[in-house]
């Protein structure tokens, strides 16, 4: 993997880290030695499998049930995380929806489709989820001169994605990234990155045809994977001392 610091010692916390992007999450900051608290929904059993299996694999792996939706549910989550690490050096607000029951994208035009109860979730989860877990986590990370990194999307960035609520909520979360960065400035560093296409269980129901379209218009001809995404998350946290306010694209060129 080449060079990676030791992070023996440190803590972090990732959300929505049952599977993909925040799960490899966990696995890179897990593999530098941090203790990581993984955030999973009480009901989601792969949350619990997956605790179990890095557990057994040696690392100091922890769980952070709790749904980042729900402003209280959210806090308590992040104190009780706080107060079983002890410490908090890294928040990853990688939790995300696409919507209820979404099983691919929907157009622009279909309106209908877009009713008050998919915005509400969408952008209860997607945008003030992050804000809620950063907000409860400021003092702490403020006391270990922390980092911050949000899952944003290029959706946010040229519309498109799954849903027009997706990317609004998207678009709402880079610019929330600056804002955050202003305000836990200069203890706290808070960047964002911007994935495209990633094969993940969110995505592995996705026409092959819309996949492959998407793939072509990449310089590197491919999906991303969630290690490529983990790896840039974990270079903002934890190499990029310079670096706030940002939001990095990793799509395989193809904006």
């Amino acid at each position: 993997m080449g060079y990676q610091a030791d992070l023996s010692g440190k803590t972090a916390l990732v959300t929505g880290a049952a599977s993909g992007i925040g799960l490899a999450t966990v696995e890179r900051f897990a593999e530098a030695g941090a203790t990581v608290a993984l955030n999973h929904l009480e009901s989601d059993q792969r949350g619990a499998d997956e605790i179990s299996r890095l557990q057994r694999a040696g690392h100091q792996v922890v769980a952070a049930p709790g749904n980042v939706s729900d402003a209280r549910d959210a806090r308590r989550m992040v104190d009780v995380v706080i107060g079983q690490l002890g410490s908090l050096n890294y928040l990853v607000n990688n939790a995300g929806t696409a919507g209820p029951a979404v099983a691919g994208p929907i157009a622009p035009s279909q309106l209908a489709e877009m009713t008050e109860d998919v915005w509400s979730l969408i952008l209860s989860t997607n945008l003030l989820g992050a804000f809620r877990c950063a907000s409860a986590a400021a003092d702490a990370l403020k006391s270990t001169g922390g980092a911050v990194c949000n899952t944003a999307s290029v959706a946010g960035i040229h519309g498109g994605g799954s849903s027009i609520a997706y990317a609004a909520s998207k678009a709402g979360l880079i610019n929330l990234t600056n804002g955050l960065a202003r305000a836990l400035a200069p203890a706290v560093r808070v960047n964002a990155v911007a994935p495209g296409l990633v094969e993940t269980p969110w995505t592995s129901a996705w026409s092959r045809a819309g996949k492959e379209a998407y793939v072509e218009q990449t310089m590197l001809r491919r999906a991303g994977t969630p290690a490529d995404i983990a790896a840039v998350i974990y270079f903002l946290c934890v190499d990029a001392a310079m670096v706030t306010g940002q939001t990095i694209t990793v799509d395989g060129g193809r904006l």
